[in-house]
């Protein structure tokens, strides 16, 4: 789940809740570097405060179906750059 504002900056801020409900600290921290490794490598528009909120699913989820479900939800909300065709938004890491 996501929860993006306008700032009115021109950068953008993320912030990333990960509860206990996803699991011990060990699994909450990995859950929140993949996210922010998944947001690092999508071309954003600038001026949003985006709130990356994790579910117990982002606990088994690889890095590749955080990224996918990522993807969806920030264009959904039209936060993501938009590409040239000859763009293509980096893959990094991985499983």
């Amino acid at each position: 789940m996501i929860r993006p504002r306008a700032n009115g900056l021109p950068h953008n801020r993320y912030g990333f809740v990960t509860s206990r409900a996803v699991g011990k600290a060990v699994v909450r921290n990995k859950v929140r570097r993949r996210l922010r490794e998944v947001v690092r490598s999508f071309p954003m528009k600038d001026g949003w405060d985006v709130v990356v909120i994790a579910r117990r699913s982002a606990a088994d989820a690889t890095y590749r179906e955080l990224r996918e479900s990522l993807a969806s939800l920030l264009a959904r909300a039209d936060v993501m750059a938009k590409l040239e065709a000859d763009e293509a938004p980096e893959e990094v890491g991985g499983e």
